[in-house]
């Protein structure tokens, strides 16, 4: 599967559209990683426990994505957008949201 921002894949010809494909990610945050996170933050490091629950939230849709442009017949997603919010109370979970285009190359 091949997987592009853009709305083209430079030296491939799309064939056929299939259409819009999802996926998303909710995930509640930990509070002992939210209160460590926040010291990181406050020090000047790196909050490495967020950023592992942002890569898993994004491939966790992305491979939702993908299983969807497969069932569609598609061998391709253009047009890629991920979206990143917090919701629920005080942004206590995190939502990762990812679309694109379901092609055929």
């Amino acid at each position: 599967m091949i997987l592009s921002t853009t709305p083209t894949i430079e030296g491939h010809t799309i064939r056929e559209y299939r259409g819009v494909v999802t996926g998303e990610t909710i995930i509640g945050a930990n509070v002992f990683k939210d209160f460590f996170a926040g010291i990181r933050d406050i020090v000047g490091g790196r909050a490495g426990s967020y950023e592992k629950v942002l890569r898993d939230a994004r491939d966790s849709s992305m491979r939702e994505m993908i299983q969807q442009a497969q069932t569609m017949g598609a061998n391709a997603v253009v047009g890629i957008d991920i979206d990143y919010e917090t919701i629920g109370a005080n942004g206590s979970m995190l939502m990762v949201a990812v679309s694109g285009t379901a092609v055929v190359i």
